[in-house]
């Protein structure tokens, strides 16, 4: 694929790194770093935020964030930690009472790993995935407000906006619901978690999967601080992502700050001369 030409700095919140095997066989692909370090180069991103793909459910994800991280290094990629938990996505009745029955095991996180993550300089922030992952203990989440590190928070059926906002917020570190709340292409929850950005002021969204060219235009015009970029790559290639935000129409500021300005705030890490 040919490399873009844009001339803006382009940084992405959200992209997987399959660390060994097993994670390409599970997912059938093959995620080397250097391929995708390459298309980073590609599509002119210059950093990316990299965190392990989903792991069985019985396991845990201390290998795959260290795995992670250590192949963050001497390369335009930022390490972020996956986190699991016991309990069920609140969504109604019956996942309250399945919370109340729920029980943690060896491979969740727990908040001394938490900690740990937040202290070691090769991780800069948390990735939650409850419909993969579960949700942490309470523990593990007040730990979290305790470091206040960026989280982002994947939204999915099963776990709307509204259950990452019962779960995280308010809290005073930023938290970024991945593909405007709506994967994959809801455009009822996208507006839903537009419609969040101005109730809590540490919410963020980022473009991941969101194709609709209006929802997107709406997220930069009326939250221009709230977005940020975010390809999902390896899923999607950074091209096709980057492609979908340079073809709005909207002014260049705006590319800028979605691009660059609002992630690299949110992130200190993707700012220049950060990491």
């Amino acid at each position: 694929m040919l490399e873009l030409e844009h001339g803006f700095r382009i940084v992405d919140v959200h992209a997987h790194l399959d660390a060994d095997a097993v994670a390409v066989e599970i997912h059938g692909r093959d995620v080397t770093p250097e391929r995708l370090e390459r298309e980073c180069h590609q599509a002119g991103v210059v950093r990316s935020v990299v965190s392990p793909s989903p792991q069985p459910r019985d396991k845990g994800y201390l290998r795959a964030n260290n795995a992670v991280a250590r192949l963050s290094v001497d390369r335009p990629f930022l390490a972020f930690a996956r986190l699991s938990g016991p309990r069920y996505p609140r969504t109604g009745t019956a996942s309250i009472l399945r919370n109340t029955i729920t029980t943690k095991k060896d491979h969740h996180t727990k908040p001394a790993d938490v900690e740990q993550y937040a202290y070691d300089d090769r991780f800069h922030g948390f990735v939650l995935d409850p419909v993969y992952d579960g949700v942490p203990t309470q523990a593990v989440l007040e730990t979290l407000s305790t470091v206040r590190a960026p989280v982002l928070a994947y939204a999915r059926p099963g776990c709307p906006p509204s259950a990452i906002v019962d779960a995280l917020l308010p809290t005073s570190y930023p938290v970024i619901i991945t593909g405007f709340g709506g994967f994959p292409l809801d455009r009822s929850r996208m507006e839903q978690s537009i419609d969040l950005l101005g109730e809590f002021d540490s919410l963020h969204l980022d473009t991941w999967f969101v194709r609709y060219r209006d929802i997107l235009k709406r997220g930069l015009i009326e939250h221009p601080d709230r977005i940020l970029f975010a390809s999902g790559a390896p899923e999607t290639h950074q091209n096709v992502a980057v492609m979908e935000i340079l073809t709005l129409d909207v002014p260049e500021d705006a590319m800028n700050r979605v691009f660059n300005k609002n992630p690299s705030r949110v992130i200190p890490g993707l700012a220049p001369g950060g990491g």
